[in-house]
């Protein structure tokens, strides 16, 4: 007896899909990678699901000179987003401190790589119950790009940064910057 078109199609998926699975860039490419590029060529990694990544890491295919050229491109990125006086700053003490706009007396701490830190000043009190506020990029991003995010938002759009962060009682390295 026949198969019908449709028991066809789905044997060929299936297939599709195991061949995809068993390939040594599956980690990487995803059933929808032409889904991340639009008609002019740009990426749009934000559309993609990238949660079958381990943590701290930029994927399975990028060898570790891809993985150092991004970092040093993102360290530049991140110099000139921030300004050369920050930049250095954060390179020599390994923090930047910026007021919040929004609460008196209230500073974050911003260090490349790390959970944001909450600091009050003597009779403040935080709105967070914790010191530590979370917020990883949606995609895998070096750490120096991402706190130059971290930095804008916080300086310009505070309100993006709270209405997103999950306040955490200890500090830890962020889960999707490598």
């Amino acid at each position: 007896m026949a198969r019908s078109p449709l028991a066809d199609a789905v044997v060929r998926r299936l297939r599709e899909a195991w061949e995809w699975f068993l390939s040594p860039t599956s980690l990487d490419e995803g059933f929808v990678g032409e889904d991340l590029v639009d008609e002019r060529g740009i990426e749009r990694p934000w559309l993609h699901n990238w949660d079958h990544l381990p943590k701290r890491s930029a994927g399975a295919g990028l060898r570790s000179d891809d993985v150092r050229l991004a970092r040093a491109r993102a360290d530049e990125v991140a110099r000139l987003t921030v300004g050369d006086d920050v930049w250095r700053a954060v390179q020599r003490q390994g923090h930047v401190d910026l007021p919040s706009r929004r609460y008196p007396g209230l500073t974050y701490r911003l260090r490349i790589g790390q959970r944001i830190e909450v600091i009050c000043a003597p009779g403040v009190s935080s709105p967070w119950p914790f010191p530590y506020l979370c917020v990883n990029p949606t995609y895998p991003l070096p750490e120096a790009e991402f706190f130059a995010h971290l930095y804008l938002y916080l300086r310009d759009d505070e309100f993006q940064v709270i209405r997103v962060a999950a306040p955490q009682p200890w500090d830890q390295a962020l889960g999707r910057t490598f």
